[in-house]
Order: structure tokens, then C-alpha cells, then sequence
């Protein structure tokens, strides 16, 4: 009985402190869907449904301790319908095979892929020999000959002729898959081209989105004639979202320094733009002393601010990481307009239910995490700091310093679990480039930017652009120092499933519970931390092509070859927390057949190899890149046909046994990775009633 009494007082003691467990039970419910292990059907949804609407009307019968509880579950069951509706939603044709042969299409994103390589998006695709309701949506072409091409611009008509193929699924069993994001992107093929682009018709000249585009390109253009270099580029990046010009050295090195978020348009960047335009149309305002006391001026500065994030977002390509940020931003502005404090928990939390509601697939993304899990630690962070007697002792002269030091602080400690489960790598001296470099980007870089923007229509940009390549160059400069600082960077193995969810809610359950029991979220916390360190990593994997296999040594990954099967290799050596390089790997592969669990396991490549050996080669799992054409063989095969149901495969010994898992069994069949889970949800009436649109059905 005490025990219940105790829970009922906790319950009540945090009415009023409610709103920002929406967005949590929400992404709970996002979570699941994703983790369903197969496509949901139409009843799962249904149910789901059913049951979210009868727990708000037993929440409104229900007393104050009761009623909670209730909508916290409804909560986590719209979540659950609201992705599934999404997934659905966004439905598009998928290319299934290996496609040679003529694309044409709109550009309408120009960048640049990892290795460094121009990179084309075009929409209203057309492919030969395929009709439109099998042609994908949008594919993504890189151009490997692009030297002398001059650059298409969004909403150009362009064609070429390339190879495309369905996006890969994941290199290993839970690990990124880039099928799911293409899946919400509409992205339904990848590829490359090496013959010329050629122009087919220019942009249309009464698109808004060409006219953005144009501007974007203009502008790029301009800065780039102004700042010269690497600065340049970054400056581009900044102010209009062009990061085509940025080195992958640079990019190497802000992520060594951990400044890489400064290349990426997002809450930094749009928090300080808009803060800078409210500071200033407030301040100028305030100077006319009949204006003043006659308009509300921070009103007007904060419907100034908004009106300049919209305007930016357009600028800088309708980014989802600045979508993202203009949300969070325009909630902080609307709290003024209505008289409320800007910057507060709720805030951030009705930020994040909007977020998950237009974009619930953003709960995967490291974007999503790391921007509200440093904001929510700044938002804390600050609110403790108000309450905290002492602060008032601090010399005035240390404030600034101060607040730039916690700042960064906060941030750092909320953002770096999640970086480095996703990325792999912990940069040490991150907070020293931070500290640095925030201030900098605050005070000199971004007002420049802001300055430049307003009078380079008067032809007196030059002199703020200067001193934003001043800024530039140091946050350049600082950035290279840092890299190559001995230890600057570790890298970490890759999280089980269940750690990055458990720390994200005990760091929540820190920040939002209200009362002595807060520090029960210290418990999630800490065996996550517990659970990561001994996170078991594969003692095999072979790729989705069978090109490639990886088996764990006692020093480490070693791979069957130095080359070929690059995004597989790079993949497992990252998810590993290995900095060696192929080379370095592949020298200490076992020979051949080797033994792994009690089993005799044979790699081979090419039909000719394939061809040589008798019956399995004396092994009892036999591996090969090509299919396997013999009616029969003494020992499991795993061949280039198996591999293209199964995908990637990982392996662990168990009991002396090999154990094996590939990538279809973990993830299930989805929207993403099966034309048969397509066909099942065009079938349903969630695609056509909710959608207006039917999956394609593949073949």
C-alpha cells in the first residue's frame, strides 16, 4: 500500500513538468515500429489505433494519477501508427536489378559523395524500356569523369548514360542501412556514370525551386570569387548550403577537431542567425524612442527572425537538418509572440513532438539525436544553472568565458555517446576546437555572414567577407592543428541495438523527471555504458556480393582481400573500432580452408576458381561471389544468388558452434528491402486511402 502511495505522490508531483514526455513515449512507439521484425499489415495498425483512442477516453475518466499513464501509452501506440502511415506515405517505385543504359532526369541536388566525387540527384526520371510506374522516383548518379563538366544546376533536364542498382542494404547485420533512408528519401536506385552529361533542356524559368536553385548557384559562385579556397567553400556551405567545393581533407580534419557540425546547416547555425537578426532589429528598433513605446518591438524582431530562418532554409536547399532547425527555432519565437518564456524544456519538447510528426523516420537519424540531445542538456543545463544560488559570485569579467565554457561543456557530454555510436570515433581535444571555434562563429563569422547578405545588393559586401575569411581561416586553421595532435581521436566498437535507446531515456529521465528520483536515470545510463564495452562483435562476415569475407582474429579484423568491396570494408573495420588500414588486414588472412567454430570454412572468387575445386574443397561451408551452378555439393553454399535474399551475413561462435545471421533474417521483410512487403501494403488500405498512392509492385 506504501508502495502505491509513493508512486501516486510522484505521478502528481509532475503535473506541469508532462508535456516533454509526449515527444519520448512518441519516438517509443517510432522505435517499435522500426524494430517490428516484419512489415506491419493493416489490423497491426488498426489495433493500434483502436487501442490509442480507447486509452485518451479512459484518460478522460481517469483521475490525476491514472490519466497520465493512460495517454503516456496512447502515446507510444500514435507513434507506432503515425511511422507506419509515413512509410507508407512515401512509397515510390524501387529499381530491383542491375540497370545499363540511358538516364534522364531534373537535377535537383548537386553535391558530393564521400570519396570526393560530384554527385547528381534528378527526378522525374526516365529510363529506357521501363514504364513509369516502375521507374524510380529519383535516382542518384555519380559522375566518375567530371573533369572540365560544368556543372548542371538544379532543374536542368540532363541525361547520360550510366549503371544504376537498388540502394545496398546493410553491410552487416544491424548496422546503418542506407535502403531505409533511401526508402524515405524516394531514392529508388544509385549508380555512376563515366560518359558525358549532356544538357536537354534548361531549367524552367517560372519554378521557384529553379529560381532558388539558380540563386543558390549564383551565390556559391560569388562567395567562392570573394573567399578563395577551402574557406571559400565552407563559406558556401554556410550561407547557402553548396558543400560541392569542400575537401575531403577538411571534412577529415573538422571531424578529427569535432567541428563537423559547423559544416552542416542546423540549429547552430540557425539559432545564431536568427539570434543575431532578433538582437539587431530589436536593438535598432529600441533607438526610435516614438516607435519604441508605441510597437512591440521584440515582437517584430521575433517575426523578423522567423521570416529570415524561412528564407535561409530556402537558400540553403530545404535541408531536412535545417528544416529541423527552423522548427526548433520558430517554436522558441512563437513562445515570444505569445508572451512566454522562449527558451524552456517545453519549448524544445513541442519542437520535437512537430519534428516527429512531419518526419517520425528522423528518430533514426545521428542529426535528430545529437541536435535535441544538446539542446535539451543547454536548455537544462542553463535552468539549473538560474536556480543555483551561487551564481551570482561569479566575476563578471568570467561570465562570458564561463558561458562559452559550459556551453560547450553541456554539449559535448550530451552529443559525444551519440557520435561516437554512430560514427565510431571520440575526438579528446574536441572541446578545446569548441571553445575556440563557437565563440568565434558566434561573434565574427555568422554576423558577417547576416552583414555580407543584407549590402551585397549595394555592392559593399566585401569588407564582412572579409573578416568572415579571417574567421574562417582561423576555424580552418584550428581545426588542422587539432587533428593532428598525437591521440587526438580513438574509435569504438559499434553498440548492441539496446544501448543507444537505454542511454537516450535514462539521460531524459535525468533531465525530465522532476524530484529526488531523477537520479534513477543515472542506472540506464551507466549499464548502457556497461553493455557497450562488451558489445560482441562478429567472428565472420561476408558481403552482400560474397567478394569479401571478414573473420576475427586475436589481433583483430582480417579481411580476404586488399581490395574490392570497399563500403563493406570500411564499414566492418569502423564498427570494429579499427584504424588499420585494408593492406594491413588482409596481410594476416588465414589460410586457407580455415576453422571457425568446429566448421571448415572456403572463400573463392571467379567462376574459374569456382570451377578448379572438387566437391567443397574439402570445407563444410563454402563461399564464393558468383552462383553456383552444380546441382549438389557434400557442404553448405553460400553463393552470389543466396546472398541476394539473404544480404550480408554475420557469423559468432557459440558453444563451439558457428552461428550465422544475415541481414533479411535481422531486419525482416519491409517496406525498403522486400518487393513482396510492397506488394502486401499496396494491397492494403493504408497505401490507397491514406497515401492516394500505391507502392509499386515490383516484380
Amino acid at each position: 500500500m506504501r508502495l502505491a502511495q509513493r508512486v501516486s505522490l510522484a505521478i502528481l508531483s509532475q503535473r506541469g513538468h508532462q508535456l516533454g514526455w509526449v515527444p519520448v513515449f512518441l519516438s517509443i512507439g517510432i522505435g517499435l515500429y522500426f524494430g517490428f521484425g516484419h512489415e506491419p499489415a493493416p489490423v497491426d495498425y488498426a489495433v493500434a489505433a483502436a487501442a490509442g483512442l480507447a486509452l485518451c477516453l479512459l484518460a478522460l475518466a481517469g483521475g490525476p494519477v491514472l490519466q497520465p499513464l493512460l495517454l503516456a501509452l496512447a502515446m507510444v501506440a500514435f507513434g507506432f501508427c503515425l511511422i507506419g502511415y509515413r512509410a507508407n506515405a512515401v512509397a515510390a517505385p524501387v529499381l530491383t536489378w542491375r540497370y545499363y543504359g540511358p538516364i534522364e532526369g531534373r537535377v535537383v541536388v548537386v553535391d558530393r559523395s564521400q570519396s570526393d566525387t560530384l554527385r547528381l540527384t534528378l527526378d522525374r526520371v526516365t529510363l529506357e524500356d521501363l514504364p513509369a510506374n516502375r521507374t524510380p522516383e529519383r535516382v542518384r548518379i555519380s559522375l566518375h569523369d567530371a573533369a572540365g563538366l560544368q556543372v548542371p544546376t538544379p532543374g536542368m533536364v540532363v541525361a547520360t548514360t550510366g549503371h544504376l542498382s537498388p540502394p545496398s542494404g546493410p553491410a552487416e547485420p544491424g548496422s546503418f542501412d542506407f535502403q531505409r533512408m533511401a526508402w524515405f528519401d524516394r531514392l529508388g536506385a544509385v549508380g555512376y556514370t563515366r560518359k558525358p552529361v549532356l544538357l536537354m533542356a534548361p531549367a524552367d524559368e517560372h519554378s521557384l525551386m529553379v529560381w532558388f536553385g539558380r540563386t543558390r548557384a549564383h551565390l556559391s559562385a560569388a562567395i567562392q570569387r570573394q573567399i578563395a579556397g577551402q574557406p571559400g567553400a565552407v563559406a558556401a556551405a554556410l550561407m547557402v548550403g553548396d558543400r560541392s567545393a569542400i575537401s575531403e581533407q577538411t571534412n577529415d580534419d573538422m571531424r578529427a577537431a569535432n567541428l563537423y557540425h559547423i559544416l552542416s546547416i542546423s540549429g547552430l547555425h540557425m539559432g545564431m542567425l536568427t539570434g543575431f537578426v532578433f538582437a539587431a532589429v530589436r536593438s535598432g528598433l529600441s533607438l526610435i524612442p516614438a516607435l519604441a513605446m508605441r510597437v512591440p518591438v521584440k515582437k517584430l524582431a521575433a517575426v523578423a527572425a522567423i521570416v529570415t530562418g524561412v528564407v535561409y532554409l530556402y537558400l540553403s536547399g530545404l535541408e531536412v537538418p535545417a528544416e529541423r532547425a527552423l522548427l526548433m527555432v520558430t517554436v522558441m519565437y512563437l513562445a515570444v509572440l505569445v508572451d512566454r518564456r522562449a527558451i524552456t524544456l517545453r519549448a524544445v519538447a513541442l519542437a520535437g513532438v512537430i519534428i516527429l510528426v512531419l518526419r517520425p523516420e528522423s528518430l533514426t537519424e545521428p542529426g535528430f539525436q545529437m541536435s535535441f540531445a544538446a539542446t535539451t542538456a543547454l536548455v537544462a543545463g542553463y535552468g539549473a544553472l538560474r536556480d543555483f544560488p551561487a551564481r551570482h559570485r561569479v566575476p563578471r569579467w568570467f561570465r562570458p568565458v564561463g558561458g562559452v565554457l559550459l556551453t560547450s561543456l553541456l554539449a559535448g557530454m550530451a552529443t559525444a555517446p551519440f557520435a561516437a555510436a554512430h560514427f565510431n570515433m571520440v575526438a579528446h581535444y574536441g572541446l578545446i576546437a569548441n571553445l575556440i571555434c563557437v565563440p568565434l562563429f558566434g561573434v565574427v563569422v555568422m554576423p558577417a555572414a547576416v552583414i555580407a547578405a543584407v549590402l551585397a545588393p549595394l555592392g559593399l559586401a566585401a569588407a564582412p567577407l572579409w573578416a568572415m575569411d579571417i574567421g574562417l581561416r582561423l576555424t580552418l586553421e584550428v581545426s588542422r592543428i587539432v587533428a593532428g595532435l598525437d591521440g587526438a581521436v580513438s574509435h569504438v566498437i559499434s553498440p548492441m541495438p539496446l544501448v543507444t535507446p537505454m542511454l537516450a531515456l535514462g539521460g531524459l529521465w535525468l533531465v525530465l523527471w522532476q524530484g529526488r528520483a531523477r537520479l534513477a536515470g543515472l542506472v540506464p545510463v551507466i549499464l548502457s555504458f556497461a553493455l557497450w564495452t562488451v558489445s560482441p562483435r562478429p567472428d565472420l562476415l561476408i558481403s552482400d556480393s560474397g567478394g569479401l569475407i571478414g573473420v576475427m582474429t586475436g589481433q583483430g579484423r582480417a579481411l580476404s582481400k586488399p581490395r574490392g568491396d570497399g563500403f563493406a570494408a570500411s564499414a566492418w573495420l569502423e564498427n570494429d573500432g579499427s584504424t588499420e588500414s585494408r593492406e594491413q588486414t588482409a596481410a594476416r588472412f588465414p589460410p586457407q580452408p580455415l576453422t571457425l567454430g568446429g566448421q571448415r570454412i572456403l572463400h573463392l572468387t571467379g567462376v574459374t576458381m569456382l570451377r578448379e575445386i572438387e566437391g567443397c574443397g574439402g570445407a563444410d561451408l563454402l563461399i564464393v561471389n558468383v552462383a553456383d551452378e552444380a546441382s549438389s555439393r557434400p557442404c553448405t553454399v553460400i553463393d552470389l544468388a543466396a546472398l541476394r535474399q539473404s544480404g550480408a551475413i554475420a557469423g559468432w561462435v557459440r558453444d563451439g558452434q558457428l552461428q550465422l545471421l544475415s541481414v533479411a533474417d535481422w531486419a525482416g521483410p519491409r517496406l525498403w528491402n522486400s518487393a513482396a512487403a510492397r506488394r502486401e501494403a499496396a494491397r492494403g488500405w493504408l497505401s490507397r486511402f491514406g497515401s492516394g498512392r500505391q507502392a509499386a509492385p515490383g516484380p
